[in-house]
């Protein structure tokens, strides 16, 4: 399965000559020969627009997989926090394509780590696991077969000798995974004709399925660039959502479509076509613009950051605020109920509801389970770049504050928590399990274990410089200070902080 949720594009290192963060040596260069690094197929592919549409196609044959259905369904933040997937995903293809073989050894094992942890039973009582060698060899053929598809598409087919190498390639990243030989068919002729039988025979119409295809895609979160324009991001969702999704559906596998009932829209394949052509013709763009490292660091800026775009974006930010306003007054709207009116007009049950919504239910599903904060820490150790044994003691931590959340909220004994039991308990909600959770990530967080969080370890897990508020008269961020901080902020007694993008961006 790819990368669920990882770090960020800064910390890319390979292929983009900037070093992995935290692994105190020097990129090296492939060997000669090597399938990896940035003479390979696969980098020639990693910045070409047309791959966007590639990576779209190859994660909705990946979710019609039974096994990986279920584990995204069950597991995944994807359709609450798709752009910090979509950026996880980049950066861990970087790393396993990229020149550094440590790198790559690295990712692998944190990739195996992550994947062991996804396990369970679905909706029928059928099991999945993550790590399951057929699987991932799934996810691996979906990538490859979707970059030819996305050339033959657009009107350039890939030679044949160019086809091979680049299977090649795929086959070495499912061996830099650990998985031996024979999950996927040694030969090209070979593959098409396992690609053919799970076409026509496993895949299957799965929730997670529908879920892309008919909300992801049309109720798209806006990515942070965009957070405070919701009117601007609502109206060209309202276009583009549905032409992305009609662009995939077309794409698929025509036995496929017919098994799962997907719609045939007229025009569909030729909507399709312009797509794949028009993102061909984009490739004509100047290179920088084409960088998927620039291209998801701009979607991911923020007016709180402090980036050289920041000011900028703020300005612009504040003019369309402006004009939405004078908009409202030329065409107002309905007066709106007061806070106090109704039963949720209490403001602190009000600010329940929201932290309930936009931090704790990570995986979008309306009630707060172990996924959720699974989900958390998959972030922040990904964030932090941690190895073991400080993953499984972030894991551990937050394992046990879900032990401790069941047992306060869980009134019915479903095994969860859903909104109305958050909501009714939410300002008793700091107890010594999520001290402990604070106090794990501080030691995480504080990598020469000074017992502060100087600058530089600060932006590894906030993304963003020092706020003035965080800091003591000698310019650091006590131990003390950050789980005051962190229990505010978990407790949902306090938000506007730094901590509210750290787990809440889309």
């Amino acid at each position: 399965m790819k990368d669920a949720d990882s770090s960020h594009v800064a910390q890319a290192g390979p292929g983009t000559g900037i070093p992995y963060e935290g692994d105190g040596h020097e990129t090296t260069e492939p060997p000669a020969g090597s399938l990896f690094g940035p003479g390979s197929q696969f980098h020639r592919f990693f910045n070409d627009p047309r791959w966007a549409l590639a990576v779209v196609r190859a994660t909705v044959l990946e979710a019609a997989h039974p096994q990986i259905g279920a584990a995204l369904a069950d597991n995944s933040s994807f359709v609450v926090h798709p752009w910090r997937r979509l950026n996880n995903t980049l950066v861990s293809l970087q790393r396993m394509f990229g020149a550094d073989e440590e790198v790559r050894r690295r990712e692998a094992a944190r990739l195996n780590r992550m994947h062991a942890r996804l396990s369970g039973t679905d909706a029928r009582n059928q099991p999945y696991d993550a790590m399951d060698p057929e699987v991932r060899a799934w996810v691996v053929a979906t990538l490859f077969e979707s970059s030819v598809t996305m050339c033959r598409l657009s009107g350039q087919p890939l030679e044949q000798e160019a086809m091979e190498r680049l299977y090649a390639e795929f086959q070495a990243f499912l061996a830099a995974l650990g998985d031996r030989a024979g999950h996927l068919p040694p030969t090209l002729p070979e593959f098409w004709q396992y690609y053919d039988r799970m076409v026509a025979e496993e895949l299957q119409s799965t929730e997670a399925l529908r879920i892309i295809l008919y909300r992801l895609f049309e109720h798209l979160p806006a990515p942070p660039l965009f957070a405070g324009m919701p009117t601007v991001w609502a109206a060209g969702r309202a276009l583009a959502g549905p032409v992305i999704g009609t662009v995939t559906v077309a794409s698929l596998p025509e036995v496929f479509r017919r098994r799962a009932g997907l719609p045939e829209v007229p025009g569909a394949q030729t909507l399709m076509q312009g797509a794949y052509m028009a993102a061909r013709l984009a490739r004509a763009l100047p290179d920088n613009w084409l960088q998927a490292d620039n291209v998801v660091g701009l979607l991911n800026l923020s007016p709180d950051g402090d980036g050289p775009w920041a000011e900028t974006l703020t300005t612009l930010r504040d003019r369309t605020k402006r004009a939405g306003a004078l908009f409202r007054l030329i065409s107002p709207v309905p007066p709106q109920p007061r806070a106090t009116d109704g039963p949720d007009g209490d403001e602190s049950r009000r600010g329940a509801r929201a932290f309930f919504t936009d931090v704790l239910d990570q995986t979008g599903d309306g009630s707060l389970d172990w996924p959720d904060l699974a989900a958390m820490a998959r972030e922040l150790c990904s964030r932090l770049d941690l190895d073991e044994p400080e993953e499984t003691r972030l894991y551990d931590a937050f394992a046990a504050w879900w032990r401790e959340l069941q047992a306060a909220l869980d009134t019915d004994g479903d095994g969860r928590v859903s909104e109305e039991e958050y909501v009714a308990a939410a300002p008793s909600l700091a107890g010594p399990a999520l001290i402990r959770v604070a106090e794990t990530l501080f030691d995480a967080t504080d990598a020469n274990g000074d017992q502060f969080i100087d600058a530089d370890e600060y932006r590894a897990l906030f993304r963003r410089g020092f706020g003035r508020s965080v800091l003591d008269a000698e310019g650091r961020y006590s131990r003390s200070a950050f789980v005051r901080d962190f229990l505010s902020f978990m407790s949902g007694r306090q938000r506007s902080t730094p901590y509210d993008p750290l787990l809440s961006d889309a």
